[in-house]
């Protein structure tokens, strides 16, 4: 479960493109609290403290409680704009979250167990279609991550969503139909030997009595050669 993150703020008493500016020359970023039927709130907390969070890997998908105005607000963000060229963080919205409220979170798939499936043993390759699941959660229980099991997957194989057994309060956003989050697929060198090879069996089965001498690599005036010496010998 994700864990529970905590950022000072202070609120704005100015807003616009110029004030935002200032506040971002003094390693402050401009930031809004939303949602929960309350009024928004216009904060900015340290740039240093927001990055060390956004380096955890799982900012977007953790609870963040955001101390702001002499408050404690229950949030979770939904938004994180970033410099095009420099990748600071510009702007932050925050989400508010009411006492048990659902969320919609994409949740990153971690697979385990490799070495017991015995398609990535005879040299098959993980074929991951969705990194992320897109999940309906209940905001005190949170996923970090989504863990698949690949015992036993062999060649050919498939993991579909209904495949998946994920956490209590937790259930997939897209529910219209059973979708693939990854394939078991032969590499590209074993299915050009396994072509090869089938060729090779079609050439065997084959009989070369049956061929036409020219189809067998005798060309045209071999055989035409061959039918000459017939004639001589009946004559």
């Amino acid at each position: 479960m994700s864990d529970q993150l905590t950022l000072s703020a202070e609120t704005r008493e100015r807003a616009g493109k110029g004030a935002s500016r200032a506040l971002r020359r003094e390693g402050r970023v401009p930031a809004v609290i939303y949602g929960g039927k309350e009024d928004p709130i216009t904060i900015h907390v340290e740039e240093k403290a927001l990055v060390k969070h956004l380096m955890t890997g799982h900012f977007m998908n953790s609870v963040v409680m955001v101390d702001a105005g002499g408050k404690t607000h229950r949030t979770l963000p939904k938004d994180v704009a970033f410099h095009p060229v420099t990748d600071r963080p510009l702007h932050v919205d925050f989400y508010r979250l009411a006492k048990g409220s659902t969320v919609q979170v994409d949740v990153p798939v971690v697979f385990h167990n490799e070495e017991a499936a015995p398609g990535l043993k005879r040299g098959g390759v993980l074929n991951v279609v969705r990194h992320e699941l897109e999940l309906m959660c209940d905001a005190a229980r949170i996923p970090d991550e989504i863990h698949i099991d690949l015992t036993g997957l062999e060649i050919g194989d498939s993991i579909h969503i209904s495949n998946v057994e994920l956490p209590e309060g937790s259930k997939s956003a897209i529910d219209d139909r059973d979708f693939t989050i990854a394939t078991l697929v032969a590499p590209s060198a074993l299915k050009s030997q396994d072509d090869e090879t089938e060729a090779a069996e079609g050439e065997e089965e084959v009989d070369a009595d049956a061929v036409p001498a020219t189809e067998q690599g005798e060309d045209a005036d071999a055989a035409q050669e061959r039918e000459d010496k017939s004639d001589d010998k009946g004559e």
